[in-house]
């Protein structure tokens, strides 16, 4: 015995200009019937949160499934799965199609040579899902749109329950991140985690979807833009800040990269914020607020911002 839900939609082609759509949800548990062997033309994301079964592919190869784990069904690609018919699996699927999903599979966030992922968790995808599904009620007038952005969400939150990862990034990312602005090269980063450069790329590459390089100066941009916008610090003192002692050369690289100047995105981004700027993330439950005086609630020598 099984049971069973599903929608699909059709979005138009303006929908399909955001980048992603959603084709369709569905909610399934018990002993479902085999699927295939088949091939489709758009991409299907199945997440099993109970479980187990087995999965075969365009090799001929039947490979076990055990939830939590991510079944990726790609354009072209014949597949072919089932549950175990005593135990049954839980089930749930988002098809989708569009011009980003080219670009996240060159992020790793979608695998087609790694069609069966184990996941550490299934509660974050599928939380995605049922909002899918809540999202998919008749009459709804935010539909596509709704549910195409539901994908994205989808595609993080895969991403970040995968087993092989931390919830957060690796050690490795972690440690990049927090080094970012030290006047270090790839090599020295490298070094400083005993790795050689080609295990720190296949490292950052897999973790993150790009270079090393790509990643740090993410990280080092994001930082000068923070600095040009709410301190009065000199281009090159704020080049210093962030790892380059040539400010020429920081103010080519911005430019090429933010499509700005540095002193172009300060007169676009400048502001004052003396006592106000902080750099702690705020917290989803307590995020700053402006109190009128006689609100109960505010606190005194709280910062704003």
């Amino acid at each position: 015995m099984y049971q069973t839900w599903m929608r699909f939609f059709s979005p138009g082609p303006a929908h399909h200009r955001l980048g992603l759509v959603c084709l369709g949800v569905g909610l399934q548990h018990g002993a479902l019937p085999t699927v295939g062997p088949r091939t489709l033309d758009h991409h299907v994301a199945v997440v099993i949160s109970a479980g187990a079964g087995w999965y075969r592919g365009a090799d001929g190869r039947r490979t076990t499934v055990t939830a939590p784990a991510l079944l990726w069904l790609t354009p072209g690609v014949p597949h072919h799965y089932a549950p175990d018919p005593g135990t049954g699996w839980d089930e749930a699927f988002v098809d989708f199609a569009g011009p980003a999903a080219a670009t996240y599979t060159e992020l790793g966030y979608i695998e087609p040579e790694r069609p069966v992922v184990p996941l550490s968790d299934a509660s974050g995808p599928r939380a995605v899902v049922a909002r899918i599904a809540r999202a998919a009620r008749r009459g709804n007038p935010l539909l596509e749109v709704e549910t195409g952005a539901a994908v994205h969400e989808l595609l993080v939150a895969l991403r970040r329950a995968r087993a092989d990862l931390a919830p957060d990034g690796d050690q490795v990312l972690q440690a990049l991140a927090r080094d970012a602005c030290a006047p270090l090269s790839v090599a020295d980063h490298a070094r400083v985690h005993g790795m050689t450069p080609a295990e720190l790329r296949r490292a950052v590459r897999r973790a993150a979807g790009c270079s090393p390089k790509d990643y740090l100066l993410g990280i080092r941009l994001g930082r000068a833009k923070e600095l040009l916008a709410t301190t009065e610090l000199p281009v090159a003192a704020v080049a210093r800040r962030v790892g380059y002692d040539d400010p020429a050369y920081f103010s080519r690289l911005f430019t090429r990269r933010v499509g700005l100047a540095p002193v172009r995105f300060r007169a676009q981004q400048g502001r004052s914020v003396p006592g106000g700027w902080s750099d702690r993330v705020p917290d989803p439950d307590d995020p700053p607020m402006i109190h009128s005086p006689d609100t109960a609630e505010t606190r005194p020598g709280e910062p704003i911002g």
